[in-house]
């Protein structure tokens, strides 16, 4: 009853907090309206205030927002003339530009050649290397982790880096019986940083190129500006990376938790889940006979009333396990033998309430749940899955992935009760009970990160590792020494090994995030507004003269302050794709380099470690059994550090 009450709290909370900040930005709005030179540039700047609202409070998925935003601009072609102005806001052309634009492609480039090296198994060697180099001292392997995976980065989706770690920071820890909670955040922290490392680290550093073009249309020749090469940003990113490694090495002891009941491990057996959940479950077999009062009552109904799991029924002809074999609307008949995790308080009430018999070992099931077939694995909800918002039961789960969950674990609490009624979050880790030929299918699913590695499953394609570094190599041999476009070059290795069999199309297209692809294409029409307009111009005269007559340097560093911000408040990509044609006109005006300024915000926006609203942190929260406080501990000062950092080699290399 406490919990429902502080849930009720919270809700209320929220949507006050919610309705609060909607008429703080209509009024921000209507400000906008009343003081814009030109109709153009407030109904822009409307736009813009409206999209920060919608990211900053997740009112619909990012990429839908983005979507939106970007068809909100279309209709101004049909709107624009009833209000008395025939002016686009977009040229008609470029509305949906975004799609074929380098910075997409790129991308799509990316995620593909990022899963073409993990399925040769190059990070099960990784992970084998650093427990061999790094022995069992966290002082060893936290850097060895952390630099690798910022290494790896550098080369591909921070995002996609982190999640390939997970399972090899999960092996790390139960071979070195180090705490993953130690391991995990310091690995996140340095995969962000890691993005800042080259031109396709990041999703900002990747669409920058692409925004400096479109600035340039509105610049004089002699202003206008280079397109920044593969390794521009490599010093910089290089000492960032290097910061944040001291940082944790020096600091770590002091700054992280030590989380042992959250912290993730390879073992996948009922006693794991024992030791790290404290969920004391067993897997038990019941006969229904004929006279049972259980006959006609649905599974999901059995597994309210006694807070238990069915993972499998046999009805005498066949076994129902696995995907599309077993839901909980399934019924149960007579003679069925049903296969049931419970605690054994849980099982003692089964058998006072309902006429069934509890075999002594399993008999049916003893060849389809013996270890080698399957067990209990962990599995993390992402960002970016579509099973965010929907419950468990609304998810299907086990009926359409074989997973059977028994626990949800967010934010340092196990819930078991009445889970099938939850709706799942970001980062939310999943304790399911499945067969590890279902597991392996979920492995290749985006939205779900399997942080259970060490169980029976097919093989990896070890042989085609040769191959996929060839096609890596040569992708980085044509961004770096010849003028093709980064799209052409980093496709090139892509679909290279496509065609050598390293990754499968069908696994090239689940590879692909299609939300972030839609996200970043429908916000470039949004960067283009507000620079076509002429709304970025007006911005950063009128933060010029709050400012006054001050060094470049402070004006500098007063946009990377404002891009950390935004950065926290809403997706990196959408901070950069708004403030890159404001810090260009700033710096324009106020007799900087455009380029200089642009290149900090493109920076800045991976500056978000104090909240988990990055990706990578809501990723890696579930499985390190973080709090939010945890962040704002280790973010703090890593947040100081990246901005000083930064800035400080901006002006040295710049």
């Amino acid at each position: 009853m406490v919990k429902v009450y502080k849930s009720f709290l919270s809700f209320l909370e929220g949507k006050f907090i919610r309705i609060a900040a909607a008429l703080l930005f209509l009024y921000l709005g209507y400000l906008l309206w009343s003081t814009a030179p030109s109709l153009e540039i407030a109904i822009t700047l409307c736009i813009l205030a409206l999209t920060v609202y919608l990211f900053a409070f997740e009112v619909f998925s990012l990429d839908a927002t983005g979507i939106g935003v970007m068809i909100l601009l279309g209709l101004w072609s049909w709107l624009g003339p009833a209000l008395g102005v025939s002016a686009a806001l977009v040229p008609a052309g470029e509305l949906f530009s975004g799609f074929s634009s380098n910075a997409v492609v790129s991308i799509i480039a990316v995620m593909i050649i990022g899963a073409s090296l993990d399925k040769t198994g190059v990070m099960t060697g990784v992970a084998n290397t650093i427990t061999r180099i790094g022995g069992g001292t966290e002082r060893r392997i936290v850097p060895l982790t952390s630099g690798t995976a910022g290494l790896i980065s550098g080369f591909m989706q921070n995002v996609g880096a982190a999640a390939l770690f997970i399972p090899v920071i999960s092996r790390i820890s139960a071979r070195t019986g180090l705490p993953a909670s130690r391991l995990l955040m310091p690995m996140g922290f340095c995969a962000i940083c890691g993005g800042t490392l080259t031109m396709v680290g990041s999703s900002p550093l990747i669409l920058l190129n692409d925004l400096l073009l479109s600035s340039n249309r509105s610049l004089p020749a002699g202003q206008r500006m280079e397109t920044f090469g593969l390794f521009a940003v490599a010093p910089i990113g290089a000492v960032i990376l290097a910061s944040a490694i001291l940082y944790f090495v020096l600091a770590g002891r002091r700054v992280l938790p030590a989380v042992k009941a959250g912290a993730i491990e390879a073992m996948g057996t009922i006693e794991y889940i024992r030791k790290t959940y404290g969920i004391h479950y067993a897997l038990y077999e019941v006969r229904v006979p004929a006279e049972s009062d259980l006959i006609g009552e649905l599974v999901g109904d059995v597994e309210k009333a006694f807070v238990m799991r069915i993972v499998g029924v046999h009805d005498g002809k066949k076994v129902r396990l696995g995907p599309g074999g077993l839901s909980r609307d399934t019924a149960i008949g007579a003679g069925n033998v049903l296969a049931v995790m419970a605690s054994e308080y849980a099982m003692k009430k089964f058998n006072e309430e309902r006429a069934a018999v509890v075999e002594p070992q399993l008999r049916v099931f003893a060849d389809y749940l013996t270890q080698t077939k399957a067990g209990v694995a962990e599995i993390v909800i992402p960002p970016g899955s579509r099973h965010i918002g929907p419950t468990i039961g609304e998810s299907w789960l086990r009926k359409d992935h074989g997973l059977t969950v028994l626990a949800i674990h967010r934010l340092g609490e196990t819930i078991t009760e009445n889970i099938v009624h939850i709706p799942l979050q970001s980062g939310d880790t999943l304790v399911c009970h499945t067969s590890w030929e279902s597991l392996q299918r979920v492995e290749r699913d985006r939205n779900f990160v399997v942080v259970t590695t060490e169980y029976p499953k097919e093989e990896l394609r070890p042989k085609k590792v040769g191959h996929a570094l060839a096609f890596f190599l040569l992708a980085l041999g044509l961004a770096l020494f010849t003028d093709l476009r980064l799209a052409v070059a980093l496709m090139a290795g892509a679909i290279g090994m496509i065609l050598t069999g390293v990754l499968k199309i069908e696994e090239a297209y689940s590879a692909v995030s299609w939300k972030t692809v839609f996200l970043l294409a429908s916000l470039i029409p949004l960067g283009l507004a507000v620079e076509h307009t002429g709304a970025a111009q007006w911005i950063a005269a009128h933060i010029l003269h709050a400012l006054g007559a001050v060094p470049l340097w402070v004006l500098l560093a007063v946009i990377a302050v404002l891009s950390t911000f935004f950065s926290l408040m809403m997706s990196n990509v959408g901070a950069t794709v708004l403030l890159v044609p404001l810090a260009v006109n700033i710096a324009v005006a106020g007799g900087g380099d455009p380029a200089v300024f642009a290149i900090t915000v493109a920076l800045a926006t991976s500056n978000s470690f104090l909240i988990p609203t990055h990706q990578v942190n809501a990723l890696i929260m579930g499985p390190g059994g973080y709090r939010v406080a945890d962040y704002m501990r280790a973010g703090g000062a890593m947040t100081l550090i990246f901005l000083a950092v930064m800035l400080v080699m901006v002006n040295l290399v710049f």
